[in-house]
């Protein structure tokens, strides 16, 4: 895997994922910035929450779950001192579909955090991270 970063200025950067994608990340004004992009650490919590849910959805698929969407709502608390790693970070997903079976959604919720998503046991590691779900019929 490769990635590129240019500054552009403030704290403006351009990514460039090895795949050929940008991402724009800044910062808010009181910090240097323009408030022209997400935060980097904004971006690890989507890239998480990304990971986690191609995982959930997939596994359900293979099950012969009838899923139709996949929404995760993430709240987390980051250390007051440097460096800021995150010490705490839920995740709620909202799992709609036909007839979905609730202990499947948990079992696929538990493979992704405990074996498939690289991202979530990287931040494990200094994060506290929870994991609930809701269902609905779609």
């Amino acid at each position: 895997m490769q990635a590129r970063l240019k500054w552009v200025d403030g704290v403006c950067f351009i990514g460039e994922s090895g795949s050929g994608h940008a991402v724009v990340m800044d910062g808010a004004p009181e910090g240097g910035g323009r408030n022209l992009g997400p935060r980097p650490m904004e971006l690890v919590l989507l890239g998480t929450a990304g990971c986690t849910s191609y995982d959930v959805i997939n596994i359900l698929k293979k099950s012969r779950q009838d899923v139709r969407d996949c929404r995760v709502e993430i709240e987390a608390d980051r250390a007051d001192a440097d460096p800021k790693v995150f010490t705490r970070i839920h995740f709620h997903f909202v799992v709609s579909g036909r007839a979905l079976k609730p202990d499947a959604v948990e079992r696929a919720i538990k493979l992704s955090a405990e074996k498939y998503c690289s991202a979530s046991i990287m931040l494990g590691k200094t994060a506290d991270i929870t994991h609930d779900f809701e269902l609905r019929e779609d």
